[in-house]
């Protein structure tokens, strides 16, 4: 049961996650938009993990594929990260961006569709969002693989399949707590944060990625060891 909630844990780290919760913060109303994002995501992980384990689990289709390719994918993923923390710590990302800037001035960077959709501020589109942006990741298959191997019943696979969403859904369930729990002190908080973010936030990302990194790597090599 560990490791269903340590891929649940990996799983949690979703850049496109991190960044509707962002957009959403910055958005009138954000309690509204989140709740609506973290409906459609809630449905689309339950649903859909569900299905996966079950079919899993009747089929007989889980092997040791999983133990040749995860570790694989973890290492991919730590390799990137790591390469990401050097290339934004040694200043490279930076001069890439003023070049590019100096070729092509005028040029505006292109936002995706989905934030644009997420600033129209509906919770009935954030909703639709979240519930086309929320297709199982290689976090989220594992974690259903590792439950398959549980011969759990039917209420039990429903309820850890509910219990690993609510671990992968953590940053947008943590605002909304914070946002319930002190309604005053929490739009202070975001804005100290964002200030401190825009201060600092090039050694951040340079820390989150390479711990990111690091431990994607380790338990890639320990997945292959074991």
């Amino acid at each position: 049961m560990s490791r269903v909630f340590l891929f649940a844990l990996t799983a949690a780290l979703n850049p496109t996650l991190l960044t509707a919760t962002t957009v959403m913060l910055l958005l009138p109303n954000p309690r509204r938009l989140m709740l609506g994002y973290l409906a459609g995501a809630a449905t689309t992980g339950v649903v859909v993990g569900i299905a996966i384990v079950e079919w899993a689990s009747s089929s007989g289709a889980v092997s040791e594929t999983k133990h040749t390719v995860a570790p694989g994918i973890d290492i991919a993923f730590g390799v990137i990260a790591l390469l990401a923390a050097y290339v934004i710590q040694s200043g490279r990302a930076a001069r890439a961006r003023a070049r590019r800037r100096q070729g092509r001035p005028d040029k505006p960077k292109k936002t995706p569709r989905w934030q644009e959709a997420l600033s129209g501020g509906s919770a009935r589109t954030t909703y639709v969002v979240g519930l086309l942006l929320s297709f199982p990741g290689a976090s989220y298959l594992a974690s259903l693989t590792a439950i398959s191997r549980l011969e759990l019943s039917t209420a039990g696979i429903v309820l850890t399949v509910l219990a690993v969403n609510a671990v992968m859904l953590i940053l947008l369930e943590l605002p909304l707590i914070s946002f319930a729990v002190a309604p005053h002190w929490t739009p202070t908080a975001i804005e100290r944060f964002k200030a401190s973010l825009s201060e600092h936030g090039g050694k951040v990302l340079v820390i989150a990625l390479t711990v990111i990194g690091v431990l994607f790597v380790i338990r890639g090599i320990v997945t292959i060891i074991a």
